[in-house]
């Protein structure tokens, strides 16, 4: 047997995704997606497999270059999936059995997400519309195009007037809300089902087809909606009328769903009482007459995923999913750097895990006879899909795609440790130990900071620790205070106090690690992270000459600034940091790094995508230009159209070449 190589950050190249799984309603097959690099290295693409749950054979079903988001229709007879027709994603549906796939939407905008009717005759789902122009957004793609003249355009001004103008990896508002149609199977054109001023979020039909339940946020008095981050959930007939109201907006909702009886609505939401910091909880009520139960209020728990991971971006996440009886809800939780299914008594008497192990599952879907399809990561590989037996805890792997890469190359797993901090919190972290250290060997060592900071590193595969492991690094990594995982006191102690206790609970996790693994050398330390993790980097190094080199990528180093160019900076900064820019400026300014950059001496790599507007790339520009006026070391490396997403979905290429200029920098301050 060949020895296994060292992985490079080209591997990228090798890996395939896999995601979306959507079991047939018989319950024998699971429609699924795989995405891998194009050839050319410039972009990605996915199509749809189908595996067969009996025999596990595994095909190819459809050919399209960015295939995905796979449904069944409730009569199992075809799937609906999203594919692009004109440079926009449109509905497209094929037979069970196989045959040519059929485009059945000409959405002007195209289709951003859609649900099956109960009896399969129609799709519901969302897209662009102008508010002023619903009736001319709603014509098919092809008439519009017709009435496009050639001519070049002239420039035009762009008139600015909402508080929440542009988002990360969208751009600036383009002037559309996003609504929901019907789209009748067989009929040319969809039927518009909401319009107005607002935006449409999850949603979901009632079992019995007759009424629709969305979440959105619709001003009902002159206050600016941008200015709120509550969300409510209402109830409209399927025929677009009879519009009610659930709730009474006091939450943040997030996802909805229906009991299979019609008869309960459960929702994913935060009732903010920890503001941003807040853990997503269950709320349940009766559909008629009713008190909505905070069920998940006693449990102190994360409900969906918060891991952070390197192999996936824009993934869809699992709303609340009824049992058969109704008496429960199946819901992801993240808890102490692993995320597992759990089964939710919707009375709020208890829950209990439904999976086990050290992992990191992403999705889920419920066969029909109770068995459940996991796309589950762990540290050994990036993703695959996974049949559970709930009641024998058997377990079936179906899919195994990147198996030979995997037989190829060597993969390090991480010694997990625990650690009491110094005001007697425990802290969880892991430590990578590079394959081949010699017994007594002292090595240079990479502390890894996550970002959120509501987040979580955990039981999952990220390219960037084994890379620096392969290229003879050991790799810390640890849940500080202010990460989701562990309690809700645990996750709001970093609101007012950053650069306070996570920065103590970094430097104590260094410490510990240092005092109980031999072979990490604590004369060659290194820093790095992304977006807070980017914050903290730059925070170190204004206050420690610890480390000996420092990467900080998609970072904030000026709150001030941060407050005015991010596409969340006038609430997040209110809300993390605790003031605004006219009346707490040397607040924000205590808590930029941008205030101690004179006390820098550590090397200092900035990292940074051109399009990033949740950390604007000027946040690194104000950095850079002070360390090169003050004399410091260091480089400004900017990655063209590359947004907030960049070392999770970004242009792959440049994804290799931030990894490499990762390691590049550390080599070179060894």
């Amino acid at each position: 047997m060949s020895e296994k190589r060292s992985i490079t950050a080209e591997d990228l190249y090798r890996i395939k995704w896999t995601s979306d799984p959507s079991i047939s309603p018989n319950g024998e097959r699971v429609a699924y997606v795989s995405k891998t690099v194009n050839k050319d290295r410039d972009g990605y693409v996915s199509h749809i497999r189908m595996v067969e749950l009996g025999s596990h054979e595994d095909i190819s079903f459809t050919s399209g270059e960015q295939d995905r988001y796979p449904v069944w229709s409730p009569d199992g007879s075809k799937f609906a999936f999203l594919r692009n027709k004109n440079d926009k994603p449109q509905i497209w549906i094929i037979p069970a059995n196989g045959g040519e796939a059929q485009a059945v939407t000409s959405t002007k905008h195209g289709v951003s997400s859609f649900a099956w009717s109960p009896d399969s005759s129609k799709l519901l789902f969302r897209t662009q519309v102008d508010p002023k122009a619903v009736e001319e957004d709603s014509k098919d793609l092809e008439k519009s195009k017709k009435d496009t003249s050639g001519d070049k355009k002239p420039l035009e001004e762009e008139i600015i007037d909402r508080l929440r103008y542009k988002a990360d990896g969208g751009g600036r508002w383009n002037g559309r809300r996003s609504h929901l149609y019907i789209q009748e199977i067989g009929k040319d054109s969809a039927a518009a089902l909401t319009s107005g001023d607002y935006d449409i979020g999850d949603f979901c039909w009632s079992p019995d087809g007759e009424n629709i339940a969305f979440v959105t946020k619709i001003a009902e008095d002159d206050t600016d909606p941008d200015l709120s981050l509550i969300s409510d959930v209402y109830i409209i007939s399927s025929s677009g009328e009879n519009r009610r109201k659930y709730t009474d907006s006091d939450w943040s909702v997030y996802a909805v769903g229906y009991s299979q009886d019609g008869k309960q609505l459960a929702v994913f939401g935060s009732d903010r009482s920890h503001h941003n910091a807040t853990q997503v909880g269950l709320f349940v009520r009766p559909v008629e007459d009713g008190e909505w139960l905070s069920v998940t209020k006693s449990f102190d728990i994360q409900l969906t995923n918060s891991m952070v991971s390197d192999m996936r971006s824009g993934t869809r996440s699992n709303g609340p999913v009824f049992s058969e009886d109704g008496s429960s809800v199946y819901a992801l939780i993240s808890r102490e750097g692993g995320v597992h299914l759990a089964k939710i008594a919707v009375d709020g008497s208890g829950y209990e895990w439904v999976s086990q192990g050290e992992r990191d599952i992403y999705q889920f879907d419920i066969t029909v006879d109770g068995r459940f399809i996991l796309a589950a990561a762990d540290p050994a590989q990036p993703g695959d899909l996974f049949l559970l037996d709930p009641e024998s805890q058997l377990e079936n792997r179906l899919t195994n795609h990147n198996e030979a890469f995997l037989e190829e190359v060597e993969v390090v797993l991480p010694q997990e440790f625990r650690f009491k901090a110094s005001d007697g919190e425990s802290i969880q972290g892991w430590v990578i130990k590079p394959a081949g250290t010699a017994s007594g060997a002292k090595i240079p060592t990479v502390l890894e900071i996550h970002g959120g900071p509501h987040a979580m590193y955990g039981f999952t595969f990220m390219l960037e620790f084994q890379l620096l492991a392969a290229r003879g690094y050991a790799v810390i990594y640890t849940n500080p205070r202010g990460g989701h995982g562990y309690s809700q006191e645990f996750v709001n102690t970093v609101r007012g106090d950053y650069g306070g206790r996570d920065y103590a609970d970094l430097m104590e996790a260094v410490d510990y690690a240092v005092a109980e693994y031999d072979f990490i050398d604590d004369s060659q330390l290194f820093v790095t992270g992304g977006s807070y993790g980017g914050f903290m980097t730059n925070w170190i190094v204004g206050h420690t000459d610890r480390f000996k080199a420092a990467v900080t990528q998609r970072s904030i180093s000026n709150w001030i600034s941060f407050y005015g160019v991010s596409d969340i900076g006038f609430f997040f900064t209110e809300d993390q940091i605790g003031g605004d820019v006219w009346k707490n400026t040397e607040l924000l300014w205590k808590h930029s790094p941008l205030a101690y950059v004179e006390n820098v001496t550590t090397p200092l790599l900035i990292l940074h995508g051109e399009e990033d507007l949740r950390c604007p790339i000027e946040q690194a520009e104000q950095l850079f230009i002070a360390l090169k006026r003050l004399g410091k070391k260091t480089q400004f490396i900017r990655f063209p159209k590359s947004s907030h997403e960049l070392s999770r979905g970004g242009h792959p290429g440049l994804r290799v070449k931030r990894l490499n200029h990762i390691v590049r920098w550390f080599d070179e301050h060894k």
